[in-house]
């Protein structure tokens, strides 16, 4: 698989089989991922791997504060901008009536929205699960820098055949990813990622991207 067929063929996958992702698989992709951009070669991230009973530990935790209705924990950074302005609210927008109309849910039936998105504490059914920090005293640029790295590790992927799907939505449940991780209390929980091979059988629809004429200026 070239570089190309992997970005357009990557997609955050919702739909995962339980098959085996090979350990030489996932370190190979490490391996290389390792060389993703970082500035002044810093390297901010901190990935954890979670396979196995581990993996069912904290899915089993995780589902237990979904059915006692516990509050999401307090958020140590913001996801998105309190308020967001044209076109980022039309987009998401967007995203959400396809996500939810892809499943047969209309938008007004809030349950079912938040039954599908409980879906993410079961990591979607994937095998493997990553979890990606970083110290809390870094800036911008090196959050920018995990960014440039989770990206490498998902078309890497793809070119293993894999598919992945990352979840600030673990953000929400950090202190329960920490029960089972143990991580430095130095270290900001930024993202998880589902990752495995993609059930062929669900409807996993690919949101659309804007035209370039949105997004880029070219001056000549």
């Amino acid at each position: 698989m070239d570089v190309y067929e992997a970005v357009v063929s990557r997609q955050a996958m919702r739909a995962f089989t339980d098959r085996h992702v090979p350990s030489e698989v996932l370190e190979r992709v490490l391996l290389a991922a390792a060389w993703a951009p970082s500035a002044s070669n810093l390297q901010p991230w901190h990935l954890y791997v979670l396979t196995g009973e581990p993996l069912a530990e904290l899915k089993k935790r995780a589902g237990e504060r979904v059915a006692s209705g516990d509050p999401w924990d307090e958020p140590e950074y913001e996801q998105f901008p309190p308020t967001l302005e044209s076109p980022y609210r039309e987009r998401r927008s967007a995203f959400g009536e396809q996500r939810y109309g892809a499943l047969g849910i209309p938008r007004e039936d809030l349950q079912a929205r938040q039954r599908a998105a409980a879906a993410n504490w079961d990591y979607f059914g994937a095998p493997v699960a990553l979890f990606c920090y970083i110290d809390r005293d870094m800036g911008r640029p090196q959050w920018s820098d995990v960014g440039m790295y989770l990206q490498t590790v998902m078309l890497l992927l793809r070119a293993e055949g894999l598919h992945s799907c990352t979840q600030m939505a673990w953000a929400k449940y950090r202190t329960t990813v920490a029960e089972v991780l143990s991580p430095p209390d130095e270290l900001i929980l930024f993202c998880g990622m589902s990752v495995g091979f993609e059930d062929g059988t669900a409807r996993s629809p690919r949101t659309g991207r804007a035209p370039l004429s949105e997004t880029v200026t070219y001056v000549r």
